[in-house]
């Protein structure tokens, strides 16, 4: 099993990587069905997180994410 680390946690996910894409799609589907009850918006940065593992533009997508969302922190800090 391979693991992903968030916010200090480590997740394990699927070894294979077609297991993982399809993980990754089910939460991001899950995600903007976030009005629904049990699913939920939670679910859509999961699975951008997910994906980024295989896929070179989720990555990229997801490291803009990340500096946009420290450099704002950063901002607000000072």
């Amino acid at each position: 099993m391979s693991t992903i680390k968030i916010f200090n946690r480590k997740f394990k996910v699927p070894q294979q990587k077609w297991l993982r894409i399809l993980l990754g799609i089910s939460l991001i589907i899950g995600g903007i069905l976030g009005f629904l009850p049990i699913v939920g918006f939670w679910m859509l940065p999961l699975g951008i997180v997910v994906l980024s593992m295989d896929i070179p533009i989720v990555r990229r997508l997801k490291r803009k994410i990340a500096l946009k969302w420290a450099r704002r922190r950063q901002s607000k800090s000072r």
